[in-house]
């Protein structure tokens, strides 16, 4: 449920697990909706989203599978009949053995003239156009037998493809995989958005989402709280509004970052000018003393200490607002005792990377409520004691999991970037693969190291933070393209993004 003080919904858009959708349209139908005429409204809902998106479209192949997923499918291929589309009709389960709604659906696209046929192997796919009405959300276990085959025929086929409430073989909770799925060029899913369209596999497989309520107002219902809310891009003005005229860097925090052991001083660099990239009123970075040549260089607005060890850190971390550990540290000496005197500094911190890594071996036990943790999934499972696979097989519980266990806030990074705070759970949508490249996590521990520093709580400056970070990343994409996009590319773009009034004649408009 919406607090009072969070911004409007539609910053923050609601997400549900499947057995909640099931349980909203459980009480549409017992409020009055017959389930035929939901199913036709969904059809219908699913038909315009294609001609919309393939207006030029002549043909379609329709793949229903035995359930209502299949249904909306037979009930597509009637409307598109109807229109004049030659429509080839392929089932996983013969007409005779449908049943309820289902068999109403295949009986309409009968009366309509649309033939049916068998799903084979080989059978060639010959729309212009594919819709996947194979399985719907209540899957749970392995795809496998003709469901399976047919899901490979739809991915290997170049065909466009559009999914009907989701693509078939992912799982709607969590994004995974289940053995195989589609890969949906745009996914339109019915009655309230769904938790695993937008993280794990999920990118790679729904394409564009399309959300369709069929006149449901999921919200209105609630005791039927979202499991996790969608980032949207207008929380960042929402939650960075204008600076007084007369504010001075003082008022803007200090933000120290403590890493680049021996080898390894770009990721701090990064982390630094990221940081001061996006509006921490000082930055300082104590690093280790070879490579302070090359930070004066680079960024000289940062305060840059070359430090042999943690002894030489003097009253640093004590007059930081924030800190910011783990770019670089190394899990040596060096970096052990950096993170020993960042815990030690009653400061509020962002630990990322091998300052992940000690707290799972070096400082295990350890639980704050002032801290962002940032790991990937490789780093997640360190913290957890599992295996990276398992948290890909449930990206959500292993955020949450991670954040009952440690505290703080929990920044899953990975495909659809998850938040979780101490009792909600966020996704980000944006983003791109483009971000696959050395560096990306350095930049984001200073994005989120700035925003703690100007003032914002730990997990709104987590949510703005990730927004930021994956949007800067889009729109470094868009400028160049997803190939060689470096982490050092997204400072000036995040610039940007927390200034949405930069180029405004009225200089007060500025951020």
């Amino acid at each position: 449920m919406t607090r009072a003080d969070e911004p409007h919904p539609p910053l923050l858009r609601p997400l549900y697990r499947a057995e909640q959708v099931r349980e909203l349209d459980r009480r549409t139908i017992e409020g009055g909706i017959a389930g035929f005429a939901l199913m036709q409204r969904a059809a219908a809902a699913a038909w315009q989203a294609l001609r919309a998106r393939w207006p030029e479209a002549r043909s379609l192949t329709v793949l229903c599978g035995g359930g209502n997923n299949g249904g909306d499918g037979h009930v597509l291929a009637a409307l598109a009949a109807a229109e004049g589309l030659a429509v080839q009709r392929l089932l996983l389960k013969p007409v005779d053995a449908l049943t309820g709604d289902a068999r109403r659906a295949a009986d309409m696209a009968a009366a309509a003239g649309v033939a049916a046929e068998a799903w084979q192997a080989g059978l060639p796919l010959e729309g212009d156009v594919v819709v996947d009405a194979l399985l719907g959300t209540g899957l749970g276990g392995e795809v496998r037998g003709a469901a399976r085959e047919a899901i490979e025929a739809v991915n290997q086929s170049g065909r466009p493809v559009l999914a009907i409430d989701i693509p078939s073989g992912l799982h709607a909770d969590t994004g995974a995989v289940l053995g195989a799925a589609v890969r949906a060029t745009r996914t339109v899913t019915f009655i309230a958005d769904k938790l695993g369209l937008y993280t794990g596999a999920a990118p790679a497989h729904v394409g564009e989402a399309v959300l369709c309520a069929l006149g449901v107002d999921a919200e209105a219902e609630g005791d039927l709280a979202p499991a996790a809310r969608r980032l949207e891009a207008g929380l960042i003005a929402a939650r960075l509004p204008p600076r007084a005229r007369d504010a001075h860097k003082g008022d803007c925090g200090h933000a120290l970052v403590l890493g680049g052991a021996p080898g390894f001083g770009g990721a701090a660099l990064l982390a630094a000018e990221a940081c001061a990239r996006l509006g921490a009123g000082k930055v300082s970075l104590a690093t280790a003393p070879e490579h302070v040549t090359a930070s004066l260089v680079r960024r000289p607005e940062v305060m840059v200490h070359g430090v042999r060890g943690a002894g030489d850190l003097g009253v640093l971390p004590a007059g930081a607002d924030v800190l910011v550990v783990g770019p670089g540290l190394g899990q040596g000496s060096w970096g052990q005792g950096m993170l020993q005197a960042a815990l030690a500094a009653s400061r509020p911190l962002v630990v990322d990377a091998d300052g992940l890594n000690l707290l799972a071996t070096r400082f295990a036990g350890q639980r704050r409520d002032d801290w962002i943790l940032t790991p990937h999934p490789g780093e997640a499972a360190r913290l957890l004691g599992c295996a990276a696979g398992e948290v890909e097989a449930d990206r959500p519980a292993a955020a949450r999991a991670l954040q009952r266990r440690y505290g703080g806030v929990v920044v899953l990074k990975g495909a659809g970037t998850l938040v979780a705070g101490p009792e909600r759970l966020a996704v980000c949508p944006h983003g791109n693969p483009g971000m696959a490249s050395g560096g990306m996590g350095d930049a984001l521990s200073g994005i989120l190291g700035a925003l703690l520093a100007q003032g914002l709580d730990l997990e709104a400056a987590a949510r703005v933070g990730v927004l930021v970070h994956a949007l800067a990343a889009d729109r470094a994409a868009r400028e160049g393209g997803e190939r060689g996009l470096l982490a050092g590319d997204l400072a000036s773009c995040a610039r940007i993004l927390v200034n949405p009034t930069m180029g405004e004649n009225d200089a007060a408009a500025t951020r």
